[in-house]
């Protein structure tokens, strides 16, 4: 079964809108699953942008999570998110870019990494991404939507120190082909990640990877 969807997130009154993802995803509407916690460590107060011109993974799952953390003046917060797990990635053309505001003297400072420009792609190994917001052309093959979270077994399982409705819902897909990738993320985990390639720039202002 082949499924191929255009479209992006957006969070209302605690609601998620799953989507297949990695430095990538895409538009399957559902509720956030009660219960959940994402990331294992308290994210920062800079949620940060993610671009790619494909991505290609094996062993696809998705939950509904939260990301629990920190504003940027150090209060507690919550970010409702979607994750997205694959087995095994490939990346082509990566860019990843985040801002630091109102440094003193400085003012705004851009972050910029990019890799897998090449011929060699970015590689990764049971890979976890928390994402707010997306937009991509997705193609998913043998895909399961709306499987109870506790039966999803074609991506990794979920990370150690975080919890979930195990009744609630999950997707899960044999290969998922993601091109032409915008996102905003909290959080990225993988096993092992490979940057082929690898460039990091800093630079004041606000310059992004869209």
């Amino acid at each position: 079964m082949e499924s191929q969807v255009r479209g992006g997130t957006r969070w209302k009154r605690f609601a998620v809108v799953m989507v297949p993802s990695v430095a990538a995803t895409a538009a399957i509407g559902v509720a956030l699953a009660q219960g959940a916690l994402a990331a294992s460590f308290s994210v920062s107060g800079q949620s940060f942008k993610v671009t790619t011109d494909q991505l290609v993974g094996t062993g696809f799952s998705q939950y509904g999570a939260l990301d629990e953390g920190y504003t940027m003046d150090g209060k507690k917060a919550v970010h409702p998110v979607a994750v997205s797990s694959f087995k095994q990635a490939t990346i082509k053309n990566l860019c990843q870019s985040v801002v630091t505001p109102n440094i003193p003297v400085l003012g705004n400072v851009s972050l910029i990494l990019r890799a897998g420009q090449g011929a060699e792609p970015v590689k990764a190994q049971n890979l976890y991404i928390d994402v707010a917001d997306l937009s991509a052309d997705a193609t998913f093959e043998n895909i399961d939507i709306g499987v109870a979270a506790k039966d999803a077994t074609k991506g990794p399982a979920m990370r150690k120190g975080e919890t979930s409705n195990p009744y609630g819902f999950a997707q899960q897909a044999d290969k998922a082909t993601l091109t032409d990738v915008k996102q905003t993320a909290w959080a990225t985990t993988a096993g092992t990640f490979k940057l082929s390639g690898l460039k990091m720039s800093l630079s004041t202002g606000v310059k992004e990877c869209y």
